[in-house]
């Protein structure tokens, strides 16, 4: 069967790493990053002569919604042409989403496809020394009002997602030292290859 996995987990927990290694260990995959739609996003802001800040009320109107309803579009026009779409973006929001989640599976449903989301579980303190590390600007004012930006985090394991009947439906993928990825990696990878296969 074909599948959607969504890379998932709060900002700096190590998705992108995490995403492409999983993509480069499986077969006939699509690898899509919502950052790659970042640039497109800077324009916005200027030219609504905006200060260029991903946590402002002006970015969670006007662009994150869009940002997510294209990845997506992307993701589900690939799955005509391939088994496997990786997407690697936060989701916060949309995997603690009922409605949201029952939609997309539906819709996969009609492509012969199902759902995987791989939650990226990291330390806190390692999500905020990897994001000093990574000195991105879409950073800035995350590391400047730290205490304010991690308490509207949810760090929690998305359960609701969970449904025990299914082997691959919510995966976690342990990444807060290098023994904890290795580890993930081979577990993960063996799961999906089996139930692609299936």
């Amino acid at each position: 069967m074909k599948k959607l996995i969504l890379v998932t987990s709060p900002p700096a927990c190590g998705k992108t790493y995490v995403s492409k290694q999983l993509a480069t260990a499986l077969k006939h995959v699509v690898y899509l990053d919502k950052d790659t739609l970042i640039p497109l996003s800077k324009q916005i802001f200027k030219a609504a002569n905006q200060e260029y800040n991903r946590s402002s009320d002006f970015f969670e109107a006007y662009i994150r919604d869009f940002e997510y309803e294209t990845i997506v579009d992307l993701a589900l026009e690939a799955l005509i042409y391939d088994d496997i779409v990786l997407i690697n973006a936060p989701f916060t929001e949309e995997i603690r989403d009922h409605a949201y989640i029952e939609a997309l599976k539906e819709n996969l449903k009609q492509k012969n496809a199902s759902l995987v989301v791989i939650w990226v579980e990291t330390s806190i303190e390692v999500c905020h020394q990897r994001m000093i590390d990574r000195n991105s600007d879409r950073d800035t004012w995350k590391l400047a009002n730290w205490d304010k930006y991690i308490a509207d985090i949810d760090f929690s394991i998305p359960s609701n997602l969970d449904d025990p009947a299914v082997i691959d439906d919510l995966l976690i993928f342990q990444n807060s030292s290098d023994d904890e990825f290795a580890s993930s990696l081979d577990r993960i990878t063996a799961i999906l290859e089996e139930t692609t296969k299936l």
